[in-house]
């Protein structure tokens, strides 16, 4: 594992190349219009070494896990410690898949616990470096209707998206672009990851679910 110090040098180094910072992703890497994500091609780099989450040790995975969530379609923001000892806390789950509720549709659902070990994974492998940000939920858990909606609405969203059952979330993190953020969560290799990038303030976003262990660019 590389150190700290590393780490920053590095970091300079990849804003430089526009690896961190919002909304630096390439053009030539987004879909053109009117191609569907499943049409891009999907042979990705792998993301760089420093965020490989398979160089983490044990001790990363059994220690008590608390998430800091925003969910900016609402203006909630939460801050939760809801694993320890190797059992869920129960309230803290349930404020968790409150967060992560359809909005629009005003309905909440269950949500996977493993979702939530990447979510955490995540957020808490960047900490490790100094980067200690909330994650910014865009998307939970979607009803079919809200998804119908999004699909007429020309939004990308699978026709059997994992959004419905509960096992997908769109994230990003400040400071972290599609290409960094996605890289990382792709290591956990805990299933679909894909790679939403827009030229946007805020930049992209990045899909993450429980599903089959895939790749995408949207």
């Amino acid at each position: 594992m590389s150190s700290r110090r590393e780490f920053l040098q590095k970091s300079a180094g990849w804003s430089a190349l526009g690896l961190i910072g919002m909304g630096a992703a390439h053009a030539d890497q987004r879909p053109q219009s009117g191609q569907l994500a499943s049409e891009v091609d999907t042979t990705m780099a792998p993301p760089p070494d420093l965020f490989d989450a398979q160089a983490l040790d044990l001790d990363f995975w059994v220690k008590p896990r608390t998430l800091s969530l925003i969910r900016p379609q609402s203006g909630e923001r939460t801050k939760v410690l809801y694993w320890k000892d190797g059992d869920v806390i129960d309230s803290a789950y349930q404020e968790l898949c409150h967060l992560l509720r359809d909005v629009n549709g005003k309905a909440t659902a269950p949500i996977d616990p493993k979702l939530f070990e990447t979510l955490w994974g995540t957020q808490a492998f960047v900490a490790r470096y100094g980067m200690e940000r909330p994650l910014e939920i865009l998307s939970g858990y979607r009803t079919a209707a809200s998804n119908q909606r999004l699909q007429e609405e020309g939004i990308p969203a699978a026709r059997k998206s994992l959004h419905m059952s509960g096992k997908a979330a769109d994230i990003r993190i400040a400071a972290l672009n599609e290409e960094v953020l996605g890289g990382l969560i792709r290591s956990f290799r805990q299933g679909g990851v894909g790679f939403y990038y827009r030229n946007s303030a805020k930049g992209g976003w990045i899909h993450t679910d429980t599903g089959l262990n895939r790749t995408w660019k949207g």
